[in-house]
């Protein structure tokens, strides 16, 4: 299984880092998210992660480093919890980190908000972001 790399970038739209990496199930999206197509984007995570459940079958742990996202990939990473979710209902190990900049409580809201809906325990840590 290889390694889900997507370069952050920065324009008309801003494109998340991303890199999910099955040698260790370490997982990280960072930066911002206001992407043309949320639902590909993200539906790419998602089938990474399905294909890492059923195929390598070890712990995950997922780092959510991001300092804007708009409406649409907050659902869109919504579903990418429940995915996490249901495989730590079958048994797995699921590790979810949420960093948020210590100015803007909103991102660290729709953590617990992530929490309520999914179930997830979700660690969270406030960071001062770089200018």
């Amino acid at each position: 299984m290889d390694n889900l790399e997507i370069k952050g970038e920065s324009g008309v739209y801003f494109i998340p880092e991303v890199n999910l990496n099955p040698a260790n199930g370490h997982c990280k999206i960072s930066g911002e998210s206001y992407l043309e197509d949320t639902d590909e984007f993200y539906n790419n995570i998602i089938n990474w992660l399905e294909t890492y459940i059923n195929e390598v079958k070890q712990a995950i742990t997922f780092d959510f480093r991001l300092t804007y996202f708009n409406t649409s990939s907050s659902r869109s990473i919504l579903n990418v919890l429940r995915v996490l979710k249901k495989y730590e209902d079958k048994g797995g190990s699921v590790t979810v980190n949420w960093y948020y900049p210590e100015d803007d409580e909103s991102i660290a809201e729709e953590a617990e908000d992530y929490m309520k809906d999914t179930g997830l325990k979700i660690n969270m840590f406030a960071f001062e972001p770089e200018d």
